[in-house]
């Protein structure tokens, strides 16, 4: 049981570390350093609250209860379609978030300017092949392209610590980092996967809540040292700073190349942020794939897979192709509203009904506090969800 909470933990730690990293200093690229930490750390807390809730209605139901699920036992069958609209939106979100992105890299990183277009449509290619092939397919490359993430992570902070100016972290923009809120949810995102979570330990509720704790402190100290770096050697003013790539639509790796004479660095942070988007790729649209044929009552044929293949992956290309700048925006979205909403306010309110409304048991509450607690998370979704309606209006 040890191990197995070890690779839980693992699981939930990965999961949330993704492409969502390099947005981070670009969407809160006018707060500075400590006021970014200070929204990441409260994101952080929210996120294992929120995912301590999830283990709790998991426990009331039985084994195997999904997302779904929950929202129909708990809020009924308009709790089921919202929770069903809500996945879907999130996904696809997220889909058209990691096609743009992944197709702006090859096309600036590795090509130099080729149409976005046809790099959108080669990274998808590409890289849906392997989710069409089957889960052990996409398993087996996802794993080399862990790896791979792993280590130019660690290349890319062994250089770039040298080359912090500490001055930079005088910088106190609150305004910028409240900005960044909708992209920071999306970045510690792992919720979804707590039902499986909670059913590979066996229902131990106790070593659920270790693996969420000890998982969500591996993106949580990841994000900060990457924040830390990129923000205390990219300028945030100029031509080629922060905001001006927030504006461009770039990633947080982009405006290196620029700022940095040693081109181990800007080498490096390529090749992480594109195994950072190709593993968030995967795992999403793996997860979509899934998704869509349950929900379909799709039979096991080629037929159904080349459709669902299509259904996965052709509307987020064509959105991207619309729009190649639209990385920052999908992740917004993603995290402004399908994770607020689906990852955030639905479990408060199923464990609202669950403990005030249909009197179950609170033997399984591990999430401290009562419904003072709930009313803080409450107000926390309804904020997020506030700053992104500013940001559109804006």
């Amino acid at each position: 049981m040890k191990m197995k909470t070890f690779i839980a933990s693992l699981l939930i730690g990965g999961t949330a570390l993704g492409a969502g990293m390099l947005a981070l200093p670009i969407a809160t690229a006018g707060g500075g350093i400590i006021p970014s930490w200070t929204i990441y750390f409260l994101s952080w807390v929210f996120s294992i609250a929120t995912g301590l809730l999830f283990v709790e209605i998991g426990l009331w139901l039985p084994k195997h209860a999904n997302i779904v699920s929950m929202a129909k036992t708990l809020l009924g069958n308009k709790g089921k379609w919202v929770a069903w609209a809500l996945y879907i939106f999130l996904f696809y979100s997220l889909t058209v978030a990691y096609v743009a992105g992944g197709g702006r890299l090859i096309s600036i990183s590795l090509f130099g300017e080729v149409s976005p277009a046809i790099c959108i449509i080669l990274f998808t290619l590409v890289f849906g092949l392997s989710v069409y092939l089957g889960t052990k397919v996409a398993g087996r490359v996802n794993g080399v392209l862990m790896a791979g993430l792993i280590i130019s992570y660690l290349g890319f902070v062994f250089f770039g610590i040298q080359k912090i100016d500490f001055s930079m972290m005088q910088v106190w923009g609150w305004k910028g980092a409240v900005l960044g809120l909708p992209i920071i949810f999306t970045s510690f995102s792992y919720q979804g996967t707590v039902p499986s979570i909670l059913d590979y330990l066996e229902r131990d509720g106790k070593r659920t809540r270790f693996a969420i704790i000890c998982g969500t402190t591996i993106p949580f100290l990841a994000y900060i040292v990457w924040d830390l770096i990129i923000k205390g050697v990219v300028p945030i003013e100029g031509p080629h700073g922060l905001l001006a790539a927030r504006a461009s639509g770039a990633s947080a790796v982009e405006p290196l190349k620029y700022v940095i004479q040693n081109a181990k660095i800007p080498i490096l942070g390529n090749f992480f942020a594109f195994f950072a988007l190709t593993t968030s790729f995967i795992g999403v649209t793996l997860g979509l794939f899934d998704f869509l044929k349950d929900s379909l009552h799709l039979k096991k044929t080629e037929l159904n897979k080349f459709f669902l293949t299509l259904l996965v992956y052709v509307p987020p290309v064509l959105v991207a192709i619309t729009n190649p700048l639209i990385f920052l925006s999908a992740l917004g979205y993603a995290g402004g509203f399908g994770c607020a909403i689906l990852l955030g306010f639905l479990p408060t309110l199923m464990v609202w009904v669950g403990r005030y409304k249909k009197g179950y048991s609170l033997d399984h509450k591990l999430c401290i506090g009562g419904r003072g607690t709930l009313i803080l998370l409450f107000l926390f979704v309804f904020f997020e969800i506030f700053v992104q309606i500013i940001q559109k209006i804006v």
